[in-house]
């Protein structure tokens, strides 16, 4: 049988990146964490974090991770049955873009946040590599672009959300006096959240151009409008968040009738308990 104290310790230096933080978290010190994940490993034979070049979980920790992340959740439908078992509040980790975050997201799971006392512990990836947390046991549910489910979950589709490349007026006057070119994508600087980032490059060959562009990183959904609200670039900028800029001027479409639409699944474990399902129920009926 499985210790899910060692497992508990094992979630948290993943999730806090390190021994120490998890210990403060835990209410243990750094050397009980340790003698956690030692035992663990004794148990299992084989490790179950690589340290180096940074601390992530092996094959084995990610198989276990992904286990206590769905015995954590269907523990939580017993307390439905058998009320005197232990009701400390849920936390659910979810891997999500930061757009939908700033735009639809609070409002689609504020009712079950507070119906169910749940509390949510987000982590912002880049659409197109959420995924990868689910798959690594790192979260319990994922919203990103893939419609394809890994082995053992299911996915969903809530919608899409709609990218417009937006800049300043005088931004636009000043780079785009005469429209698109190779020559103005050449000198505008562009506004991109991150490495992972790929929706310039897709506007881009759209637009027929494949090389080179000048680029700001700016991996706020918040700073992604205020910079280009300040005309120190343009970006492909969802719809929904920019409705009051478009609306008062202070931002413009660079290419009138261009844009990205972007389709969003929800990923999660076939296995995840009610609360799960609920939530997915929930996004199941929005209209993005």
């Amino acid at each position: 049988m499985l210790d899910y104290k060692l497992l508990h310790a094992l979630a948290t230096v993943v999730e806090c990146g390190g021994f120490e933080r998890a210990g403060d978290i835990l209410g243990l010190s750094q050397s009980a964490i340790s003698q956690r994940i030692k035992a663990l490993e004794v148990r299992l034979g084989q490790p179950v974090l690589t340290r180096h070049p940074k601390l992530s979980p092996t094959p084995a920790g990610q198989q276990l991770l992904t286990h206590y992340q769905q015995v954590h959740l269907l523990e939580r439908d017993l307390h439905q049955t058998l009320p005197t078992l232990d009701n400390a509040t849920t936390r659910l980790r979810i891997a999500i873009n930061a757009d939908s975050v700033v735009t639809w997201w609070a409002t689609a799971v504020a009712d079950i946040c507070q119906a169910e006392d749940l509390l949510l512990d987000l982590v912002i990836e880049d659409q197109d590599v959420g995924l990868k947390r689910l798959r690594d046991g790192d979260v319990a549910a994922c919203l990103c672009a893939t419609p394809t489910p890994i082995a053992g979950a299911r996915c969903i589709k809530v919608g899409e959300m709609r990218y417009l490349p937006l800049a300043s007026p005088a931004y636009v006057k000043r780079y785009f006096p005469e429209g698109l070119s190779p020559d103005a994508f050449q000198q505008a600087p562009v506004i991109v959240f991150g490495p992972h980032d790929q929706l310039q490059h897709q506007f881009l060959a759209q637009c027929g151009y494949h090389g080179h562009f000048p680029y700001h990183l700016c991996p706020s959904s918040e700073g992604f409008v205020r910079l280009a609200s300040a005309g120190i670039g343009y970006g492909m900028i969802p719809h929904l968040q920019a409705l009051e800029q478009l609306q008062n001027g202070h931002l413009v479409s660079i290419a009138s009738g261009h844009s990205l639409t972007v389709p969003l699944y929800w990923h999660f474990w076939r296995h995840s308990g009610q609360l799960i399902q609920r939530l997915t129920e929930r996004l199941s009926t929005l209209m993005l």
